[in-house]
């Protein structure tokens, strides 16, 4: 997907995820024109997009639809992530250079979610404080991005069930 398009889907997202409620393309689109000149055909076609990939649901709303996010910010980035790796043909490669332009501060969000999921990935899990390890990886997760408006249970992303 070439890179504009994707910064266009990310900006739809963020709205989405921002206003919390389920939105109109009407309403996507004179926000997204404060910064940029835009059609409304595109916004309309980035949020069928969407939609078809699983990242927003639709209600009609009279002659147009409404829409509400499915996912977390957090799942929609790990989502984006692993479609791009997934695409490398050396994907150790690819994560060493990945590795190399993280700042100090995306290292050491990297440690803290390899110490949430490494008793997991070890097949031993070791809850802390009595919480299981998934729940402390969703918390983590949650508190990085907040939960979605709609069902915040399908926090998986449309990769689920996959």
């Amino acid at each position: 997907m070439p890179r504009q398009l994707g910064d266009l889907e990310d900006a739809v997202m963020t709205r989405v995820w921002q206003w919390n409620r389920p939105v109109t393309v009407r309403e996507v689109l004179e926000d997204l024109q404060r910064e940029r000149s835009i059609a409304y055909t595109t916004v309309m076609t980035v949020m069928d997009n969407l939609h078809q990939k699983g990242w927003v649901r639709r209600e009609v709303d009279g002659r147009a639809y409404r829409y509400t996010a499915v996912s977390t910010r957090a799942a929609y980035s790990a989502a984006l992530m692993n479609e791009a790796w997934s695409r490398s043909d050396n994907p150790a490669a690819a994560l060493v250079a990945f590795f190399g332009m993280m700042s100090a501060e995306q290292r050491e969000a990297l440690k803290d979610a390899m110490r949430i999921v490494q008793p997991t990935i070890s097949g031993t899990p070791e809850p802390q404080s009595g919480e299981p390890a998934g729940e402390r990886a969703e918390a983590a997760a949650g508190e990085e991005a907040g939960e979605a408006a709609g069902d915040p249970a399908d926090g998986a992303g449309p990769e689920a069930g996959r």
